[in-house]
């Protein structure tokens, strides 16, 4: 693939094309004076009587993508950010050829002798490329140090080949471009140039090569291959659902929540419990599992658990391995809100007499860490804690305006709210648990 060099390699290459076409035509003795190749903005070149000359002038316009390749290696990373596979930027140039003449008819002239020197080579060949930016014969160091770099752009090793594409353009379509522009319009053909293909060369991770395909029957020595068969229920291990206690829209550390799903029977289940403010997962292991349809896991809560388990989203994958079989088996992932516990008997709230704002010091598990969203819902309006920097499990939530008396609490983190509404019961109660007296 090639380097962000590309597309001025590119502008180099096709020039230096269309210069060495010219000379090899011997274009200055036909037209009895000096053909400059250029590669500059139209608004930039002189076309008055005094200054005018002859010029062919090569100018890059617009840079699209590329339909064919722009999902070429997506998805580039997996659910934790790391990079599977480096997806090259697939661009396509699209390029005004301009003649401008210091006498009648050279503009013309020019022109055609430009317009069939890409017509005999609709696709640059590697060889030309490697010329090209190389400098061909002329010393390198010579070069301007723009055209030096050019060498490095990698354009002759990408994989597809560049190719040159006449486009027709309506004479609105013209007269709007060279109107941006804000230059004197000149004999011009339009092209289309693709498709260059620029990668990154970073460190990626692969998965490891296919071994067998499906199990090796004894009697013909030949691997199964795909299976089909007529039934809705997937044949490896899934899950469906994760039902919080008590139909809880969240669990908490020391709840025991229920996985559901199909094929999940086996021996060595591990749950896996991912968190994106962790570097690395929680495993919970779970010995063996005879129920292929359900799975209950208890979530501990110890003084070492309300440190490593932040309250917010967490990711579920359960690891398995199915009975005759060999290898572990991990099932797809399903969200799982782990709710925080507010401690009202160790919380105070303090008003100030002079401007009557009311802060709130909230105790709390498990501790959040630096960088997760926190708010504290009390007797209907909401507060930000200060700012902190350290993982912490007490929090001041200062309020401009709360009514003194008893208020319904609700600390919310990461979108993962208290648990203030007691579905243990029938029918639903708020928790009395979760209300604190807020002095007048």
């Amino acid at each position: 693939m090639s380097s962000p060099l590309a597309i001025a390699a590119v502008t180099a290459v096709l020039r230096d094309l269309l210069n060495n076409g010219l000379i090899d035509h011997n274009i200055t003795g036909s037209l009895g004076s000096n053909v400059d190749v250029t590669a500059v903005p139209p608004d930039t070149i002189a076309v008055d009587v005094a200054n005018g000359r002859t010029q062919l002038n090569l100018f890059m316009h617009q840079v699209t993508p590329n339909t064919g390749w722009r999902n070429e290696g997506l998805p580039s990373r997996d659910g934790r950010g790391t990079r599977l596979t480096n997806p090259p930027l697939a661009l396509d140039l699209h390029y005004l050829l301009t003649a401008y003449g210091a006498a009648e008819l050279h503009g013309e002239i020019l022109l055609g002798y430009a317009m069939h020197l890409l017509h005999e080579a609709p696709v640059l060949d590697r060889q030309a490329i490697r010329t090209a930016l190389s400098g061909g014969t002329v010393p390198g160091a010579i070069l301007p140090p723009a055209f030096q770099a050019l060498s490095a752009a990698d354009l002759a090793d990408q994989v597809e080949q560049i190719k040159i594409t006449p486009m027709t353009m309506s004479t609105e379509e013209m007269s709007k471009l060279w109107s941006a522009l804000q230059a004197h319009y000149r004999p011009t053909a339009a092209y289309h140039v693709s498709v260059v293909l620029i990668e990154a060369q970073r460190a990626t991770r692969s998965a490891l090569p296919v071994l067998t395909r499906g199990q090796v029957d004894p009697a013909s020595g030949r691997e199964r291959g795909v299976m089909a068969g007529a039934s809705l229920i997937p044949p490896y291990p899934m899950l469906t659902a994760i039902e919080p206690p008590n139909q809880q829209l969240a669990a908490r550390l020391g709840d025991t929540f229920t996985l559901r799903g199909h094929n999940l029977e086996g021996t060595g289940v591990v749950a896996r419990f991912e968190h994106p403010r962790l570097a690395n997962p929680i495993d919970i292991s779970v010995g063996t599992n005879a129920n292929g349809e359900a799975l209950s896991i208890a979530l501990p809560n110890n003084a070492a658990a309300q440190l490593a388990w932040p309250p917010g989203a967490w990711n579920v994958t359960l690891l398995l391995q199915r009975p005759g079989e060999t290898e572990v088996r991990s099932t797809n992932t399903l969200p799982l809100l782990l709710a925080p516990r507010i401690d009202i008997a160790s919380s105070t709230a303090v008003r100030d007499a002079a401007s009557g704002e009311v802060t709130l010091t909230l105790v709390f598990t498990p501790q959040v860490r630096p960088g997760q969203k926190v708010s504290l819902n009390g007797g209907g309006r909401e507060a930000s804690p200060d700012n902190f920097i350290a993982q912490t499990g007490s929090l001041a939530f200062p309020f401009p305006e709360l009514a003194s008396g008893a208020q319904w609490l609700r600390l919310r983190v990461d979108g993962a709210d208290s648990l203030l509404v007691n579905r243990a019961v029938t029918p639903p109660q708020f928790d009395t648990t979760q209300r604190m007296s807020i002095p007048a």
